[in-house]
């Protein structure tokens, strides 16, 4: 770059696509700027210009330094790693200013687990040159004109969904009670990554939060769910497939004693009501996302059906279509802890005994109860 070109550009000042750096000491920092450059459609970063556009430049030791520093965020601080370019310009007092080119890029891309998906389901082998991996991303519905994930491809096969849409998140909170408190809770955790990865750590934490009972089992055998898991494996599927990715909002999640509910953001698509879709109607909203799902990276087991078969594990769920608040609520109702069904049979007379229990809580989970009569944790 000439030192005129340079100039032009300093005197446009800072946008989407170029920003001002005096001096550069954090390489956290730079890696997650780069990542955003990268995320979107490229840029650059000029060093050894000041925000308001003044140009003090940098010394020769100082450049060394950022050299490696850029070097060192590029190749081991970002994912995937960013083949970013330098050069560096002279102003007329000597000093230097470095023009930092991050590049647009596909690779973003997991590339680990794009390829055990096109091994898996089209046993075909992930592609040599990114020019090949680019047009086969288009021709699969996952990328756009301009070589950029499309949402489908950012939600399922993105290295980090949630650097390029900060909503693609799932935000567990198990609460004391019955209703939301501002700072009590038992246990909490957000969960983000590609939908698959979200799915399974959602679901773990519903699970880890639910009461276990014998329900007819020996003392020995591990506890049953008090809510079959796949009640939640149905539910948070459609919450995830389903939601509207244009609102900017997590998914949500709340345990409570008496209930669990899971919050979607949008309301239920065109003309679709809470008792079509408990008769098993629905509206895709997102394609693309579903054609994917179904081919068995998410427990997804056909169009309208996942409701109906959650409904019919656990009759107690409530839908709530809130067009108003743009939220979609599914209120999975849980039993009180005496109603559990905590009974065994006899191992000679084939009799029902009861077992008077105490839960023990740790941490807001369940770790085990404790039976009175035989003296053990199950």
């Amino acid at each position: 770059m000439k030192r005129s070109d340079l100039l032009a550009q300093i005197t446009l000042g800072e946008d989407s696509t170029r920003q001002f750096k005096a001096d550069v000491k954090n390489a956290d920092s730079l890696a997650s700027e780069m990542a955003a450059f990268a995320n979107s459609n490229g840029g650059t970063i000029f060093i050894g210009v000041a925000d308001d556009g003044s140009a003090p430049g940098l010394s020769g030791q100082d450049v060394a330094r950022i050299n490696q520093l850029i070097s060192n965020a590029a190749s081991h601080l970002v994912r995937s790693p960013l083949a970013v370019q330098t050069e560096n310009v002279a102003l007329e007092n000597g000093r230097i200013v470095i023009v930092l080119t991050v590049p647009k890029g596909i690779d973003k891309l997991d590339k680990l687990r794009f390829r055990d998906f096109l091994r898996d389901v089209y046993k075909q082998e992930y592609p040599s040159s990114p020019d090949e991996l680019t047009r086969l991303l288009q021709n699969m519905n996952l990328a756009t004109d301009d070589g950029r994930l499309n949402l489908a491809g950012v939600l399922l096969f993105a290295e980090q969904p949630e650097w390029i849409v900060p909503q693609f998140v799932v935000k567990a909170i198990r609460y004391p009670g019955n209703k939301i408190h501002t700072t009590d809770y038992l246990d909490t955790e957000d969960f983000s990554g590609p939908l698959p990865k979200l799915f399974e750590g959602t679901l773990a934490f519903v699970m880890r939060n639910l009461h276990k009972v014998q329900a007819g089992r020996g003392v020995n055998a591990p506890g049953l769910p008090e809510i079959p898991e796949a009640v939640f494996e149905e539910l948070l599927v459609n919450a995830l497939v389903h939601r509207d990715y244009l609102v900017s909002a997590p998914i949500r999640l709340f345990v409570f004693d008496n209930r669990i509910e899971i919050i979607s953001p949008g309301h239920l698509p065109n003309n679709l009501t809470v008792e079509k879709i408990r008769a098993g109607n629905s509206n895709i909203r997102n394609p693309i996302l579903v054609s994917y799902v179904a081919k068995g990276l998410l427990p997804y087991h056909g169009l309208g059906s996942g409701i109906k078969r959650a409904l019919e594990k656990w009759p107690t769920i409530d839908f709530t279509d809130n067009h108003d608040g743009c939220l979609f609520t599914a209120t999975v109702h849980r039993k009180p802890v005496e109603e559990l069904n905590l009974a065994d049979k006899g191992a000679d007379k084939g009799t029902p005994r009861t077992y008077k229990s105490i839960f023990i809580r740790a941490s807001g989970a369940i770790a085990g109860f404790y039976s009175v009569k035989s003296g053990c944790f199950l």
